[in-house]
């Protein structure tokens, strides 16, 4: 009988190590509150850390098109790290989907792209926000690069992000 238990208990032991060793990055996912201002970082749908974030500088609705300054909403991935970002470092959010480049052919216009989360602007002149107020993006997630570090360093490229307003 000890043998019996013996056995299940090391199949067990077995199985969670294979588990152990298993990509878990599938449990990570990125949550954007965008009418709060706040990014959350969730595991296993638990908030493990969050974020104050500054937005586009037209912040509510969807993204339409190109230019008009607006964050997207919707289930993207976070699919590019840009360690050479003209904003510290930054990650590609992947806007346009397919169900955003169907939007903006039926509305005759370009639905732009190239939307990251990054950190705040490089070089010397003034920081954004001292021309175009608290949410001074063309349409990305700005957060500061302390913040940007601690993010990178715990998400993977391919992690869920979803926005809402």
């Amino acid at each position: 009988m000890k043998s019996g238990i013996f056995a299940v208990w090391l199949v067990a032991l077995t199985f969670q190590a294979l588990a152990d060793t298993q990509d878990v990055t599938n449990n990570i996912s990125v949550r954007v509150d965008k009418s709060a201002r706040l990014m959350f970082l969730l595991e296993d749908n638990r908030v493990i850390k969050w974020y104050r974030i500054a937005l586009g500088a037209n912040p509510q609705g969807h993204k339409l098109r190109e230019g008009d300054r607006r964050t997207p909403e919707g289930n993207y991935t976070l699919d590019l790290i840009n360690e050479k970002s003209r904003f510290y470092r930054s990650i590609r959010i992947n806007y346009p989907n397919s169900s955003d480049i169907a939007r903006a052919e039926r509305l005759g216009v370009s639905p732009g792209g190239q939307i990251m989360i990054h950190g705040q602007k490089n070089g010397n002149g003034p920081h954004p926000s001292e021309t175009r107020g608290k949410d001074w993006t063309d349409g990305c997630i700005a957060i500061s690069n302390e913040d940007m570090d601690e993010f990178l360093s715990l998400i993977p490229v391919g992690t869920a992000i979803e926005i809402d307003w």
